[in-house]
């Protein structure tokens, strides 16, 4: 009896040490911005108002791996938007609850393979690429890609996250990264096929740059009449100097209609050291194409970015907002924002 049990204790041992050596690490993350002022795009009112998420989407999450042995981790994500001025879900009304990422997923030295919901590359080179980073509030790249004022230009059609799809990023060989996505319409209304999506990513000392390219046929929320598709390329580049990073960015946007529309933007930008912070600058012109008409959106952003700490910053903004045809829009605001 005394062996039987000597054994079992044993045996037990060796299981808790075999589950000790697939240790899971879930870690809580998140940024929360808010930010008030006057606000003003091209063609509407000025409004008094305070914001949540414009210098940066706010969110919180969930992310973890484990330790498979062999140089194997089982990831995961679970990432909500929200918004602090009025403590609601998402981005918007409708918007599902684990909009930012939400996905399962293996990585060794293929490289990570997830499935579930992601954030498209095309975003990830545009945020990267421009002095206001993921700012749908004040960022000129973000703005007159992802939400063009459809009042003169033509619409962005697709999320900056797609569900249902499949991911993998290569990781980095010599500054060298390579990120593809594809999901499938699952038979929704309006889709018309999968979405297909890439960039690369180089990074090598002061210089960084990158090429991205996606094609949407289903999730084409505001789409034109007879919309099979649309597709957009991106060039951007960065350079570091003793004095500031400077930043380019180009893309184009072509969608497939009963009446066919192109876009063309340009960007570039400044993010310059001064004391504890940085002053950014941004300036974005979209050249539109819709049938005989050739809109234009111009914009330009000044702020100042001032670190509290490692992990909380304030910041004041100034925007400039043109469109043709439109009244001219001014935006005066200042913010905080933290993360954890």
């Amino acid at each position: 009896m005394t062996r039987t049990r000597l054994g079992l204790c044993c045996s037990l041992s060796l299981l808790a040490a075999a589950a000790g050596a697939h240790a899971q690490n879930v870690q809580i993350t998140g940024l929360l911005d808010m930010s008030a002022g006057s606000f003003q795009n091209a063609g509407t009112l000025r409004q008094a108002r305070a914001d949540s998420g414009n210098m940066s989407t706010s969110f919180i999450g969930f992310r973890g791996n484990e330790d498979l042995g062999g140089g194997l981790k089982a990831k995961f994500a679970i990432e909500h938007y929200l918004r602090l001025d009025s403590g609601s879900v998402g981005r918007f009304n409708g918007d599902a609850f684990w909009a930012r990422n939400s996905y399962v997923g293996l990585s060794g030295a293929f490289g990570t393979t997830t499935l579930g919901r992601h954030t498209t590359p095309l975003f990830v080179s545009t945020l990267l690429f421009n002095a206001f980073g993921d700012s749908f509030g004040f960022s000129p790249s973000i703005r007159q890609l992802f939400t063009p004022n459809t009042a003169v230009m033509p619409a962005f059609l697709g999320d900056t996250a797609w569900s249902n799809s499949l991911a993998y990023s290569s990781g980095e060989t010599d500054g060298l990264s390579l990120n593809v996505i594809g999901n499938l319409g699952e038979g929704a209304t309006g889709a018309s096929g999968k979405n297909l999506g890439g960039n690369a990513l180089y990074f090598n000392g002061p210089l960084a740059a990158t090429v991205a390219w996606q094609r949407v046929r289903n999730g084409m929320v505001g789409a034109p009449a007879g919309a099979t598709g649309q597709s957009t390329w991106q060039l951007g580049a960065s350079y570091e100097l003793t004095f500031a990073k400077l930043y380019g960015q180009y893309s184009e946007v072509r969608t497939i209609a009963m009446i066919n529309d192109k876009s063309h933007l340009s960007s570039f930008g400044a993010a310059i050291p001064l004391g504890p912070g940085r002053v950014l600058a941004q300036y974005g012109i979209a050249r539109g194409r819709i049938a005989t008409n050739n809109p234009t959106n111009k914009t330009l952003t000044l702020g100042y970015d001032y670190n509290l700490s490692k992990n909380s910053d304030a910041y004041a903004v100034y925007m400039n907002d043109k469109a043709t045809g439109l009244t001219n829009g001014n935006t005066l605001a200042g913010g905080l924002r933290l993360r954890f």
